[in-house]
């Protein structure tokens, strides 16, 4: 048994449900990537295919469960009003309020149309898919061995119900790039989406891993973020999104084929934001390594 799914089943969860009082309201946010039979090697923890039958699986339990799919603009308003009107930073587990969750996926690959949005369909859920729109053509280019939608699918979905974030132009490691690149890959991309669209588009999902620990890094994206009229972002930093937390960069839960009910659940239940810890310190311990002591 893979060690995180040992500790999260037996320590982290229990441990989480057996305190009756937590940090107030916390929403996840799942990250999808592909909905796919295709095999992956490796640890399941890297792991961005979500098999038909899992994800049937997985939408199946929100529903017997009563969570409620919205959308994240609703999130991160959900959130925002609850720090601005005084919600108590510490609330009763039992404190009844819905089971709130969010679903969005990242690439914008062809099975989302053909695999994902069936299936949403049938339980009556909607999704945020994040596109990066330069490998998004009117035939379905393909990025990283899968096709992507192709424009006449996405305005079919959008039409549908279903929205549509930025994921930059071409899919870079922004914390490689110049600014001035940095600033092209969120502009140009929000630009081209409204544009094919006709609607406006206000999230945003960061490729690769976040650089949250490097503060000068978060400020500069911060105010590139306002100044292109984006209001929500999504990171893979692991975890529910919580009160307090920068609307422009939000945690998410992963998720994949390895995620059989009883870890969907936990997951759900925030038995892996533990997880977060360690992907936090790796960040450190890497930029400790190339750049030398932190000093911010």
């Amino acid at each position: 048994m893979r060690i995180d799914r040992l500790l999260a089943l037996n320590f982290f969860h229990p441990l989480r449900i057996a305190i009756e009082r937590s940090n107030g309201i916390r929403i996840p946010i799942l990250m999808y990537h592909s909905i796919s039979d295709e095999p992956e090697s490796g640890h399941p923890y890297f792991w961005t295919n979500t098999s038909p039958k899992r994800f049937t699986e997985q939408m199946r339990f929100l529903k017997e469960n009563d969570y409620k799919v919205i959308s994240l603009t609703e999130a991160a308003e959900i959130l925002y009003n609850a720090k601005a009107s005084g919600f108590p930073m510490v609330q009763d587990r039992r404190t009844s309020f819905p089971r709130y969750v969010v679903l969005t996926f990242d690439d914008g690959f062809g099975d989302f149309h053909a695999e994902a949005f069936p299936i949403l369909r049938e339980y009556g859920f909607f999704a945020t898919v994040f596109l990066p729109t330069g490998l998004i053509s009117g035939v379905g280019s393909v990025f990283k061995g899968k096709r992507c939608l192709c424009w006449e699918e996405i305005r079919e979905l959008a039409a549908a119900g279903i929205h549509f974030g930025s994921h930059t132009v071409t899919h870079p490691n922004l914390k490689t790039l110049p600014w001035d690149r940095v600033e092209q890959e969120l502009s140009e991309s929000k630009k081209t989406l409204e544009g094919r669209l006709g609607m406006a588009v206000e999230s945003i999902s960061y490729p690769y891993a976040f650089p949250e620990e490097d503060r000068r890094f978060r400020t500069r994206m911060r105010c590139s973020l306002k100044e292109y009229g984006y209001r929500n972002g999504v990171t893979t930093n692991i975890g529910a999104a919580s009160m307090g937390d920068d609307r422009l960069f939000l945690n998410r839960v992963p998720i994949n084929s390895d995620d059989d009910p009883s870890l969907f659940r936990l997951k759900l239940e925030g038995g892996y934001d533990w997880m977060h810890w360690f992907q936090y310190g790796k960040k450190v311990l890497w930029r400790i390594g190339t750049r030398g002591p932190l000093t911010e």
